[in-house]
């Protein structure tokens, strides 16, 4: 059995990011100053809203929107959910239809069985086996009656790049609004321009935990799903947490500066793996778009190995990585991303690697998988080249 080495090595990014020394200490300084309620009038409350306002303003100049058109939240898929269920909520009039596509986040096909279940309907886009929409069947998804369209800017499981770009413009010729998901592509990339609403979240570009954003662009109808509140321009209910908006705005800011430089090299890393993975083990099939992709991201599928073992296997070899292919008690299902796609739906493995990621670490992931699938494959009875 492997030995585990320490420290272990990340290579689990679109999980989420280790959190970036600029938030960190944008943090630790709004926890003194900005601890006020912001909606009050006195000196420290303005002072606390000051720095909200910095931080919105901050994001708004990395995503090039107004700050006026950003709201911070509870999560990602707070961002989503919101964005989803009041973007049909303010439509209601135009009509009940919803567009997604098929390997869109968990929280985003939530909120369409949401969108069912009060009788609303909904078009499923297929994709292909890169696990990219058509933007042909998109387009022709879009109906008169059609109250929004969701797509991804990349799919979290692959990394495969979506046509935002020819989506927006059919969305636009349509009258329908365009929700992108940019969890994976915030602060790595920017997003094509002429969506109607967007949401992310910080911890995917190494911000605090807790934080997401929804933005919504000018004149878009939307309409809260939720209880009327005054906090966040009506859109967010409760109390903000500056410090932590604070903290999310210092990291993208600083995160995307880095990437400027640093995607094109962990491209290249990525580019190795999934050059060499299929070189050393064989029955591999590694998974999404080679070229039109996230530059951190990489899946591969190994026959005849479960993926929940081989991510074991390599944990104790010191990687942190993920699966695609993981079964819930509740589901007992593989992921329906890769389902979608047609292509292997066991022994999935997603390594992504976070900013700072080195050849060393990838040549040694490349060096002990080897072994560990033909450990996996020796006890399940299976003989491989």
């Amino acid at each position: 059995m492997a030995e585990r080495n320490a420290p272990g090595t990340y290579f689990d990014a679109a999980s989420t990011e280790p959190p970036h020394p600029a938030a960190r200490s944008a943090l630790i300084g709004a926890l003194d100053a900005g601890w006020a309620d912001p909606a009050r009038l006195y000196g420290a409350a303005r002072g606390a809203r000051v720095l909200l306002d910095r931080a919105r303003a901050q994001v708004a100049g990395v995503l090039d929107v107004r700050p006026d058109e950003i709201s911070f939240t509870t999560s990602g898929t707070q961002a989503v959910h919101l964005a989803v269920l009041g973007a049909l909520r303010a439509r209601r009039r135009v009509g009940r239809h919803l567009v997604v596509s098929a390997v869109e986040h968990s929280s985003v096909l939530h909120a369409a069985e949401a969108h069912e279940r009060d009788g609303g309907t909904v078009t499923t886009v297929g994709v292909d086996r890169y696990g990219r929409v058509d933007p042909a069947e998109f387009a022709a998804a879009l109906q008169p009656d059609t109250a929004l369209a969701c797509l991804q800017s990349a799919n979290h499981e692959v990394g495969t790049l979506q046509p935002v770009a020819e989506a927006a413009e059919a969305c636009r010729a349509a009258g329908v609004p365009l929700l992108v998901d940019a969890a994976q592509s915030a602060g790595r990339m920017d997003v094509p321009a002429g969506w109607s609403f967007l949401a992310a979240s910080a911890h995917k570009w190494g911000g605090p935990p807790g934080v997401g954003l929804l933005v919504i662009r000018k004149n878009t109808r939307w309409r809260s799903p939720l209880p009327a509140d005054e906090r966040e321009g009506r859109r967010v209910p409760g109390f903000e947490n500056v410090p932590s908006a604070v903290a999310a705005a210092a990291a993208l800011a600083a995160y995307r500066d880095e990437m400027t430089a640093e995607a094109p090299r962990l491209s290249a890393l990525v580019e190795r793996i999934r050059t060499e993975v299929p070189r050393r083990v064989p029955d591999v099939e590694v998974v999404g778009d080679p070229d039109r992709r996230l530059p951190h991201l990489v899946t591969f599928s190994c026959l005849y190995v479960e993926g929940e073992a081989l991510l074991t296997e390599l944990d104790r070899a010191g990687f942190a990585v993920s699966s695609g292919s993981s079964c819930t008690a509740d589901t007992l299902r593989p992921s329906h991303v890769l389902e979608a796609m047609g292509v292997i739906t066991h022994g999935n493995v997603r390594v992504s690697l976070p900013r700072g990621a080195n050849s060393t670490d990838v040549d040694r992931f490349l060096a002990v998988l080897p072994d560990a699938v033909a450990r996996l494959r020796r006890t399940a009875g299976v003989s491989t080249p």
